[in-house]
């Protein structure tokens, strides 16, 4: 009868098990990982949390305990103090991941890598929560980035016929409707656009900004930055129109 034996066998005699389960231990811990049989990685894994466990009461009885079952001074320091550090911490459990690698050429046994699982530690609830945030902002966003450029298709073709070109695609067009979006109004100019309002309806300057709200005010902005942009757009044709007509006379003058 098998009284006191629980566990695994895994083909040898107690005692050879015990040696080889504590060397598996020790060795993860020096490297982090190991490379071993799936049977062998499960077996092991109570005794590398129980030694965490020990690091994490940090007191001189886990230490002891500790040394007497790696019978490493040294491991055991580092261990110890990987932990004191914050290793583990806000973990509380789960030290140890399982990445299977396939059957072993041979005898086909199934073969594993066991690491340590160093990185910090998030609550389900908050994993959860970031999850349906980025599902949620996902699901948006093509529906935000589309409204988004419909927005700004209306605006260009809105400012495009503001500034009185009928064709699409002009050159000219372009970059009046591109100086119009770079146009900004000021707060100076936006007072004075309501003290001529004010004016035209017999109204006081502040009456007229109360009827006039945020919406109001973003309208008369934007109108502002429209009359700056046929400005400038009209300066630059004259510029142009004047440049050409200086160019042909020089050309007709190096004819002569």
């Amino acid at each position: 009868m098998r009284h006191n034996k629980k566990g695994r066998k895994l083909g040898t005699d107690w005692s050879h098990t015990k040696a080889m389960k504590r060397s598996l231990v020790a060795a993860l811990f020096l490297n982090d990982r190991i490379k071993t049989v799936e049977s062998r990685a499960k077996e092991i894994r109570p005794q590398v949390d129980k030694v965490i466990t020990w690091a994490k009461r940090g007191d001189l009885h886990s230490r002891r305990l500790a040394i007497a079952y790696l019978n490493d001074k040294e491991l055991v320091r580092e261990i110890f103090e990987k932990v004191a550090q914050g290793m583990f911490q806000d973990r509380p459990g789960g030290y140890t991941r399982i990445m299977k690698l396939g059957p072993r050429k041979g005898d086909n046994a199934p073969m594993v890598i066991m690491e340590l699982v160093t990185e910090p530690c998030v609550p389900k609830a908050e994993r959860k929560a970031a999850a349906e945030k980025k599902a949620a902002t996902k699901k948006a966003a093509p529906k935000k980035v589309a409204k988004k450029a419909e927005k700004a298709e209306e605006k260009s073709e809105e400012l495009a016929e503001n500034l009185g070109f009928e064709d699409d695609g002009k050159l000219e067009q372009i970059e009046a409707v591109d100086a119009a979006e770079k146009m900004e109004a000021t707060e100076e100019e936006f007072e004075a656009e309501v003290a001529k309002m004010a004016e035209g309806y017999k109204m006081e300057p502040d009456k007229v900004k109360e009827l006039l709200g945020e919406g109001g005010k973003k309208q008369v902005m934007e109108d502002i930055c429209v009359n700056k942009a046929v400005e400038f757009v009209v300066e630059n044709a004259k510029e142009a129109k004047a440049s050409k007509k200086s160019a042909k006379a020089k050309e007709a003058g190096d004819a002569e």
